[in-house]
């Protein structure tokens, strides 16, 4: 903030930057005391440029304070800029500030009063906070919107530090009253003040009535952009009385869906799909999905940092419904220009849309990705294609079709990943597609990655009576049991347990061997455990083994929509927010500290010229 207030005349404010000779205090000492304006402007802005870069300048305290004496708006605010850096590390020099910023906040000039209550709201000091409270009181009833609107978001910043004495001097029902103010942008502020203290405080201050309802409503289409975010975000934690009154509003805010700006856009669609419950199963729900998918769709026209909030949002509301976007699967299809992250994505709302109706055109394209370069990317593709067969039965043998066409290519990741996704497969329906089993055990030996040859062995142990050579295949990786990971090692034990009470003739030295291994020469606890319990059952009771080895395992379920129901209506209530990009709830990443340490919310700077 500091380099763009002293960048704001051209540029050429950079030299304040550039490192100053030895007594450089002393100098500035002097300079600021100057009689001269410009020589006293250019003093103060190279104590900001020190102290952005990190310089103590606070030994210039009262020289910079005196300097706020001045009807130039300009230097006032660069002073205030440095007042409220060191307010903290110099209280008790802050306070004799005071005496200006009362004095600002009475000034002929609206924007002299706004600077001062501004000011004053971000000095984060207890012992300030009395002073604050009758200039703050004078602002909100100022003549000038500019002054009310600033005061508005002043008193927030104050619930922060001292919440008991926003109460006690009634600014929580001045806000409410500035719900009714005639210029939209202190509405707006009055709402976004209303809003943080609601966050801030656990209760709700907001209290929306039919009246405040209609206000908000007709100051939606005249406040700034960023106004009618903070309007739609109330209107989205409402709850209407019925259907009626629900498609009322949501006639209201349709017409921000073709808003230029995408946060509004955002908002709007998260107002909607709030009250889409409201509606019930009519022909308004119906239109209202129509609606909304083509502002939807056009956000992933924008940079890519956009697209990606963008695709983080839309696969949170196709989860909770996938109508809306069922005919524009086309849309996420991936560029070649696409950034890594985006095509992640896009490729988690392909799976959430694909259906038996666009499952052919699904696999030709996820078959092209598969070729790509990006390592990390192809694995996703051919994991996709694995997902795509556990969600919908009947394309399940096209998706192995595509699936074998990529282990032909014996690209070593794809063969592997291949692997891990016929696991799943074969789990998801069992006793259904062993026929590819040989086509599977022809690659075995470029399997190098522990969850590929975890995978592998699986099948094996699975199917071994199916597959003749079954204790040969296992004895291959026995030979680096020692050297295995953890995950192989396991599914080596246990499989090998699986052949053994299947073809006990031909496996005893084997599973003896690995046994012994498991148990004597291994330090892992979880391996040295599950190998014990194998030998007690097998030495026993082989009947209770084969019960507990070779039992019905049940069928794994497709997890395509996995986000709880509770969670996903918590976060489409937080769409357009940090929330729904995390796919978490607030209280999972936002840590509040003390009162005081300051609050999430800070009013954007505004150009006051």
């Amino acid at each position: 903030m500091a380099a763009k207030m002293l960048g704001k005349e051209g540029g050429s404010d950079s030299r304040f930057f550039t490192t100053q000779k030895k007594g450089e205090m002393h100098e500035l000492k002097l300079e600021l005391n100057s009689t001269d304006r410009t020589t006293k402007v250019d003093a103060v802005k190279k104590v900001i440029a020190s102290m952005t870069v990190g310089k103590d300048v606070s030994m210039l305290f009262t020289d910079v304070l005196n300097c706020a004496q001045t009807g130039n708006i300009e230097l006032k605010k660069l002073v205030y800029l440095y007042l409220i850096n060191y307010a903290k590390s110099q209280p008790e020099l802050t306070l004799l500030a005071v005496n200006t910023f009362v004095k600002d906040a009475s000034d002929p000039n609206p924007l002299i009063r706004a600077l001062a209550v501004r000011t004053m709201g971000c000095i984060r000091v207890d012992r300030i906070t009395e002073y604050l409270c009758e200039p703050l009181s004078r602002a909100l009833r100022d003549e000038d919107p500019y002054v009310r609107k600033t005061a508005a978001v002043c008193v927030a910043k104050l619930y922060d530090i001292a919440p008991d004495l926003v109460q006690e001097r009634g600014f929580l029902e001045v806000l409410h009253d500035l719900i009714s103010d005639s210029n939209p942008s202190v509405v707006a502020n009055g709402v976004a003040a209303l809003s943080e203290i609601a966050e801030t405080s656990g209760r709700d201050v907001m209290k929306i009535t039919a009246s405040v309802l209609q206000k908000l409503l007709a100051a939606l289409n005249e406040c700034t952009e960023w106004g009618q975010v903070f309007i739609l975000d109330s209107l989205a934690k409402y709850s209407p009385a019925d259907g009626r009154e629900a498609e009322g509003i949501i006639e209201r805010v349709t017409p921000r869906l073709q808003h230029a700006n995408s946060a509004v856009v955002m908002s709007a669609v998260k107002v909607i799909l709030s009250y889409m419950d409201s509606l019930g199963a009519s022909d308004a729900v119906r239109n209202l999905t129509r609606k909304l998918a083509p502002p939807l769709v056009t956000l992933l026209n924008s940079e890519p940092e956009i697209q990606y909030v963008a695709l983080r949002n839309i696969n949170l509301i196709v989860q909770k419904r996938p109508n809306i976007l069922e005919n524009e699967i086309k849309v996420f299809f991936c560029k070649y220009n696409d950034p890594i992250y985006v095509k992640m994505e896009k490729l988690e709302i392909i799976i959430k849309l694909v259906s038996e109706k666009n499952i052919d055109q699904v696999l030709l394209e996820l078959k092209e990705y598969a070729t790509e370069v990006d390592v990390d990317f192809v694995r996703k593709s051919v994991s996709a294609i694995g997902r795509c067969a556990v969600k919908l039965e009947r394309a399940a043998e096209r998706c192995i079709g595509v699936l074998l066409e990529l282990i032909q290519t014996k690209v070593n990741y794809v063969v592997q990943e291949s692997v891990i996704v016929i696991k799943d497969i074969f789990r998801r329906y069992p006793n259904r597609y062993e026929s590819i089993i040989a086509t599977l055990c022809d690659n075995l030996d470029t399997l190098d990655e522990p969850l590929a040859k975890a995978s592998m062995i699986w099948i094996i142990g699975e199917y071994a009576e199916r597959i003749d050579n079954a204790d040969e295949l296992l004895d291959t990786f026995l030979e680096t049991f020692e050297e295995e990971d953890p995950a192989v090692q396991l599914q080596l034990l246990t499989a090998t347990v699986k052949c053994f009470l299947k073809n006990p003739e031909d496996t005893q030295d084997m599973v003896q061997r690995v046994l012994d291994m498991a148990t004597e020469e291994s330090d892992n606890p979880d391996l040295r455990d599950r190998g014990f319990i194998y030998w007690r059952l097998l030495s026993t009771d082989p009947e209770a083994a084969k019960m507990v080895v070779l039992g019905d395992k049940p069928v794994i379920e497709d997890d395509t929509f996995r986000l709880e129901p509770q969670l996903l209506n918590i976060l489409i209530g937080q769409i357009a927010t940090l929330s729904s990009v995390y796919h978490k709830p607030p209280e999972a990443f936002v840590v509040r500290g003390p009162r005081g340490t300051g609050g999430a919310f800070e009013e954007e700077e505004e150009e006051d010229e």
